[in-house]
């Protein structure tokens, strides 16, 4: 999702890539070290919590982008579905971590 979403915000207006632009890139980022430390880590669930969080705040500012209309409604519903689909995996790795701690 990252490298696919690089080059469009890329394109976003200049005075928009260093703030919009800027943050969007560096959410998915923190999502992906999340996801690589929590694939590492003992204590999965809380990283796995964090990273959540992140894509939910990714996914709100992709829409913002959306509404400003520097991402074309193609290209959000692509994103969005891929969106869904690491919050659908991540959800299921999070409910995995829950079901350890109960056993």
């Amino acid at each position: 999702m990252l490298l696919w979403t690089s080059p469009i915000i890329a394109k976003f207006p200049k005075d928009k890539r260093y703030s919009l632009g800027n943050r969007m890139e560096n959410q998915l980022i923190d999502v992906l070290e999340l996801l690589v430390e929590a694939a590492y880590s003992k204590k999965k669930k809380d990283l796995l919590l964090q990273a959540n969080t992140g894509l939910e705040k990714f996914r709100f500012l992709a829409r913002l982008a959306k509404d400003l209309k520097f991402i074309n409604i193609r290209r959000f519903e692509y994103l969005s579905v891929n969106v869904n689909e690491v919050g659908s995996m991540l959800g299921g790795w999070i409910k995995q971590q829950s079901n350890y701690e109960t056993a």
